[in-house]
């Protein structure tokens, strides 16, 4: 953009756009900004700069490194259209209700830099009501959090409008739309580098093989002038990005990573322009046009293996269709309606056909089928569903038709719960990164001090070779290599993981799982399933089968915690069962083919019974409650239940054990002594603990770190929040009711065998982060010795730059391939 500098007001201060003479002195619209008065293109930019100057965010416009599209007023069309925005029906799919207070994702329209972020989240931040505000730079996703008493969704909408941005609700296949604008951009960038290249390769090629003299002086002259033309594209519009980075860079106040680059393209062709016009001297447009185009290759390479390294997180987020097939009047309407998934809601009753994907969360009303459950718990076998069974939306029916019905939809699903836990640990930038990013900006300021030196040693011994010299050292080094080091790696651990069933929550978890030496488990509801279950049958008078068939008929009725497990996993027989009265505390009785049945506490039983209690029930040894099923005549059966244990704990703990022998393992709860050292026992954890509250678990965990250990705690989630929050590294085991509340640097909503996978991951991680921090300082220690002595060219350094940033990359997608870890066996 070429505009008249002559004036200060001849930009507009909000957009850069050129102000019309009549309107800069005095301003037609001015801005008051810092003490000074400045211009406007229009009403709209005046509105937006006036907004952001008396909200306290003047420091947008000294952070900024891209200009904002020009501000047209909100028109009075455009707010209507937002307030729709407030009904409840169309926040379905994308708010979720927690009460008075909403969480939002959504997707904002006009970011181009770091200073655009920064002033999003200040203004909405500042707004009464506004609780919380996270947006992400790479995916431009943002998500809100809100009092709905004191503010409405339309009015944050507004808000950002004011400022010059648009929100509108987060749609993936929007967002893909942009990713694919991103990439055809940096295509175009770079075929048109790849272009030049060869054709000013046509022209400098004959240059370098003629002899002296062999080509006449204004036949050189022509071919300098057009290599001169077709490099001129390459300077002006493929290295665009370069230069952004640099102007985003310098309004920070930093030295950034493309300034080596621009330094060294700029040079080249201001020197070779020099040499054109004046008719002496070298020229590199060859140079140029090759290294631009080797970098920019190297960058596309880079950018397609970081989504790659992403795509198992991005992959959640599509699995929810669009379209559902409610059935309405159901059971007596069976003919299903084609609807938007946007309009669901909780107690709908769905049809989902073979092939098809759950398109909420819910129980199943009718049909046999499996679905494949792996993008969401990293199970890999079919799950068996039947009348009963919760579905999970974004799993795939694959059998027979269900009807389910819709217990959770729109943000309130497991899925949605799961997509903002990964949101949030993409927001968090980990020590490593944080550190890699402070030793590449020093890296740079060092690096460009280097070239000079270097220019000004060569220029004193060989001049010709000094400008050569001094490209080919800008261009060599790779500061990036640094900055990708760590969180190429790290985003490619998370999104297999996240595909395993163990979603990483905060940026430093899979950091601090590397270092653990201590393992500690909670018990109820992490290593067992936290209900009661039918532990054993003592079969008496009739066969284990039919005693438990009976015995859940019995049970049919009843909401009694011991009843729901007597009847779990068994399909409940229609028996002809009458008189049934239910003795609170005791157990119940019912009348069958004239006979009087008894099932309960075995006093209740014995009361009922002729016979004398069997001596193999008191010789029965068990920790847990026994419930006794009788006739008058005779004793039936007797069921043990208990927590039983989860059944792949054992396998989980084992394999821990053995593929990390260096971890000791813990087992701490709340329960009593028998329960603890029996399930300690049969799992093989040599260090219990039994009865202990959330304040004992605490100090237990902290009486271990002060001995200079480094502790895993794994719990539920929420009942050990105290000691989850003290632990190094926390693992919450979670169902899809209590998944949002967790507060663990994991959550496992899988295996229990990805904890083992999820320790491993994290020292290959460890070990995949150093050996690329150790290639980029290797690399660039001899690399730029290389280039000071001349034995480098400019296109052979830019060669090794993009090399080298695209294998750091590529080392870390190999913590993103599929059944990396050694020997994963899964649940049965």
């Amino acid at each position: 953009m070429q505009t008249d500098t002559s004036s200060p007001n001849s930009q507009c201060f909000h957009c850069g756009l050129p102000v019309p003479a009549d309107a800069q002195t005095p301003p037609t619209y001015p801005i008051q900004y810092r003490q000074q008065t400045r211009a406007a293109c229009c009403a709209g930019c005046q509105a937006v700069a006036s907004t952001i100057i008396e909200s306290g965010l003047d420091q947008y416009y000294a952070q900024r490194d891209t200009l904002p599209s020009r501000s047209d007023p909100l028109p009075a069309e455009l707010t209507n259209t937002l307030k729709l925005y407030d009904q409840r029906e169309v926040q379905a799919s994308f708010v979720r209700d927690e009460g008075n207070a909403r969480e939002a994702a959504l997707i904002l329209e006009g970011i181009t830099c770091a200073a655009c972020v920064w002033l999003n989240e200040r203004h909405l931040t500042s707004l009464p009501g506004v609780l919380e505000v996270g947006i992400n730079y790479s995916t431009h996703r943002a998500r809100i959090r809100w009092d709905e008493n004191q503010i409405k969704l339309s009015d944050i909408l507004a808000a950002v409008a004011s400022i010059g941005y648009r929100a509108h609700p987060y749609d993936p296949g929007r967002h893909e739309q942009l990713a694919q604008q991103e990439r055809r951009s940096a295509l175009n960038r770079l075929w048109i580098a790849g272009l030049s290249m060869m054709q000013v390769m046509m022209y400098a090629v004959p240059v370098y093989l003629a002899g002296a003299g062999t080509i006449e002086a204004d036949m050189e002259r022509l071919m300098r002038w057009a290599s001169l033309i077709l490099t001129l594209p390459v300077v002006v519009y493929s290295c665009w990005p370069f230069y952004l980075g640099v102007w985003r860079d310098a309004k920070a106040r930093r030295v950034g990573m493309d300034a080596p680059v621009t330094l060294g393209v700029l040079a080249a062709f201001i020197a070779s322009v020099h040499a054109t016009v004046v008719g002496r001297g070298e020229v590199y447009f060859d140079s140029v046009s090759m290294f631009v185009f080797l970098l920019l290759g190297g960058r596309y390479l880079e950018m397609v293996a970081r989504r790659k390294a992403g795509a198992a997180a991005e992959a959640l987020i599509k699995l929810i269709p669009a379209f559902a097939h409610r059935l309405l009047g159901f059971p007596a309407n069976r003919e299903p309606d084609t609807v938007t998934v946007a309009s669901l809601k909780a107690g709908d009753i769905l049809l989902v056909k073979p092939g098809e994907t759950f398109p909420a969360d819910g129980e199943v009303l009718e049909g046999r089928s499996s679905a494949n459950e792996s993008l969401l718990t990293g199970e890999s076998r079919p799950i068996a569903k039947t009348e009963g069974a919760s579905v999970i939306g974004g799993a795939i029916n694959l059998d027979s038709p269900l009807i389910i019905r819709a217990t959770q939809v729109g943000q309130d699903t497991q899925l949605s719960a799961i997509v903002r836990l990964l949101d949030r640990a993409m927001g968090d930038k980990p020590r490593l990164a944080q550190l890699a990013d402070r030793v590449a900006a020093h890296f740079v300021l060092v690096l460009l001090i280097i070239a000079a030196i270097g220019y000004g040693y060569w220029h004193g011994v060989a001049p010709e070779h000094a400008l050569p010299i001094t490209v080919a050292v800008l261009v060599i080094s790779c500061p990036c290599a640094l900055s990708l080091a760590t969180p190429a790696a790290l985003t490619a651990a998370t999104g297999w993981l996240a595909g395993e069933g163990l979603l990483v929550t905060r940026g430093h978890a899979l950091e601090s799982l590397a270092h653990v030496t201590d393992a500690v488990f909670d018990k109820t509801g992490t290593l067992t399933h936290g209900e009661p279950r039918v532990l054993a049958t003592l079969p008496l008078a009739m066969p284990e089968g039919p005693a438990r068939e009976l015995a859940a008929a019995l049970e049919a009725a009843s909401e009694h915690p011991l009843a729901k497990a007597i009847r779990h996993g068994i399909e409940v027989p229609a028996l002809a069962i009458s008189d049934v009265a239910n003795h609170p505390g005791a157990g119940i009785e019912a009348c069958l083919d004239g006979q009087r049945l008894r099932i309960g506490h075995p006093r209740f039983v014995a009361d009922g019974c002729a016979e004398a209690p069997p001596p193999a029930l008191s010789g029965w040894q068990t920790a847990h409650t026994i419930v006794a099923l009788a006739n008058e005549s005779q004793w039936l059966a007797a069921f043990a239940l208990g927590d039983g244990i989860r059944p792949e704990a054992a396998d989980a703990l084992q394999r821990l054990r053995t593929i990390h022998p260096g971890i000791t393992l813990h087992l701490v709860s709340g329960d009593a002594s028998g329960p603890v050292l029996a399930v300690a026992g049969e799992l093989g954890i040599p260090h219990q603990r039994a009865e202990q509250t959330p304040a004992g678990k605490l100090e237990y965990v902290q009486n271990l770190q002060a001995h200079g250990r480094r502790v895993l705690m794994v719990g539920d989630g929420i009942n050990d929040a105290p000691v989850l929050a003290a632990a190094d590294v926390s693992i919450a085991v979670a169902g899809g009711a209590d998944l949002a509340q967790t507060t663990g640097d994991l959550v496992l909503i899988g295996h229990l065998g990805a904890i083992a996978d999820g320790v491993t991951l994290g020292r290959r991680t460890r070990t995949i982060i150093a050996q690329n921090l150790w290639w980029s300082l290797g690399y660039n220690l001899v690399a730029i010795p290389f280039a000071l002595s001349g034995l480098v060219t400019p296109w052979l350094a830019s060669l090794g730059m993009a090399g080298s940033s695209l294998l750091v990359v590529v080392n870390a997608l190999r913590l993103a391939k599929p059944g990396y870890s050694t020997t994963k066996p899964r649940s049965g």
